[in-house]
């Protein structure tokens, strides 16, 4: 769901989320419809179950999302799906107090270019024979990792959730188990929610007016067994992230921010070792000029965005990985509203390149990655990108397009795992077109019936060929990404 913020400057130089005292996301979720019967009022205007009291606020919702599909390009006809069901819990207590938290259990059959995605970055064990690791089940982009369900179909289940307290006007802690997003783009080269949901602590602060601050630390994971272990099940090798995020907004036009983003090493398969001290320093541009490319892998870049008026917005990223300008990436994109004479319309452009070296540590197990997966632009790396996206909503229903063409050289889905992995290398052009029809029920949950197409041509076609058609009915708060 798009939400037309009047294009103004994001809080936190859009560190996102962004906080509901922050932004006044309630009125702007509010639903004025009149219904004049209790299951159409919860229906479009409510969550399930809201409790209200002096000092404290409490909803609960229930997560969906059920869709049949099927590819046409598939000659065996496999009946495409996902099947997830979960709850959503929110509340306020006392002032200064607020939490969150959801949980998801799933079942899905993808098509065939996702479902080969997933497998081909799973889970690693060790084979102590060969000395090497092998690739179990799979892992499903901002999700979880997963286990066989029937006849090559995933199950998976993970929660999110977070805590966050406001002890003054300038200062805001959070903590919890989610993603984060930086940028102002449909994808950020220096974080993306792309990643499966990780344990975090984040202080944001507003000093001199003009400033902010965040800083967030993190636990990642390599989705790699460690060959010795003294229980019944392996643990994941684990790393370090730390992010330090400076905004300046002289006015309400222009956010200009500079990223810093470090993975940590904490040992390797054998040992494990505390995170450095520097870990915690919130000073920017100190770690990457001390420490060795062997003790972390540091993503620096800078997000500029500059609102023209209340309708067209210019934006930016550029990064460099490990202070070396061969590593390097670059967004520009636009996104103006209002176009037409229609009111709730949306048209956004963007432009991404990222170089091959970009994400990629010498030391491959502090790549710039988490559960295998990319944590920046889910194409990881060696890629030029063109993006194409339109939404209009008229009363509740809605209608979204988006095209994405990838330019891509050398390229290898695997580049990012931890361990080296023999695959083919493509260089060529990938093409995907989405357009998808709905209806909104509920703003609040964004409960929506849905009907689409999704077309993918591949520079190697094969399975990479797809021509999707689903219908549904889900509760999208939570982004998911298949195109790539």
């Amino acid at each position: 769901m798009y939400l037309h913020l009047e294009n103004r400057v994001v809080p936190n130089g859009s560190f996102l989320p962004v906080f509901e005292s922050q932004f006044s996301l309630n009125t702007t979720l509010r639903d004025s419809s009149k219904q004049y019967y209790e299951l159409t009022e919860m229906v479009f205007k409510k969550h399930l179950f809201e409790v209200k009291g002096e000092n404290y606020f409490l909803t609960i919702s229930p997560i969906l999302d059920f869709n049949l599909g099927t590819d046409q390009k598939d000659t065996s006809t496999r009946r495409l799906f996902q099947n997830t069901r979960g709850i959503f819990v929110e509340g306020d207590l006392l002032k200064n107090f607020s939490f969150s938290t959801s949980f998801y259990e799933n079942q899905a059959r993808f098509t065939r270019y996702e479902s080969a995605y997933y497998s081909e970055i799973g889970e690693l064990y060790p084979n102590q024979t060969l000395g090497q690791y092998n690739t179990q089940n799979a892992v499903v982009p901002g999700s979880a990792r997963t286990k066989p369900f029937k006849v090559d179909g995933f199950d998976y289940a993970y929660a999110v959730g977070n805590i966050v307290y406001k002890p003054t006007k300038w200062l805001l802690l959070s903590a919890g188990n989610s993603s984060h997003f930086v940028g102002d783009g449909y994808r950020s080269i220096l974080l993306s929610d792309n990643g499966v949901p990780s344990p975090f602590f984040r202080v944001s602060t507003q000093f001199l007016k003009k400033w902010q601050f965040n800083a967030m630390r993190t636990r990642l994971i390599n989705l790699m067994r460690k060959p010795v272990s003294t229980t019944v099940e392996a643990y994941y090798e684990t790393k370090g992230y730390s992010s330090n995020y400076l905004t300046f907004q002289p006015n309400e036009k222009w956010s200009f921010s500079l990223y810093e983003g470090i993975i940590w090493s904490k040992g390797d398969s054998i040992t494990s070792t505390k995170v450095n001290p520097l870990f915690y320093n919130p000073v920017p541009l100190i770690a990457p000029f001390v420490l060795s490319e062997e003790d972390i892998y540091s993503v620096l870049g800078f997000n500029i965005s500059f609102a023209l008026n209340d309708n067209n917005r210019f934006y930016g990223q550029i990064a460099m990985g490990d202070l070396n300008s061969k590593n390097a990436a670059m967004q520009l994109g636009f996104r103006g509203y209002n176009y037409f004479g229609l009111t709730d319309f949306m048209l956004q452009v963007e432009f991404n390149s990222v170089t091959k070296g970009m994400y990629h540590s010498s030391n491959a197990r502090l790549n710039y990655s988490h559960y295998n997966l990319p944590i920046a632009h889910i194409k990881g790396n060696s890629f030029h990108e063109f993006i194409v996206r339109s939404n209009y909503e008229w009363k509740r229903c809605y209608i979204d397009f988006k095209t994405i063409v990838y330019i891509l050289s050398n390229y290898s889905s695997t580049d990012l795992l931890p361990v080296n992995k023999i695959d083919n290398l493509e260089t060529g052009k990938v093409v995907l077109f989405t357009t998808e029809l709905g209806y909104r029920f509920n703003r609040k949950m964004n409960l929506n019936l849905f009907g689409g197409m999704n077309l993918r041509s591949d520079v190697n076609g094969g399975i990479g060929n797809t021509q999707h058609i689903f219908i549904g009915l889900r509760t999208g708060i939570n982004n998911r990404y298949t195109d790539f």
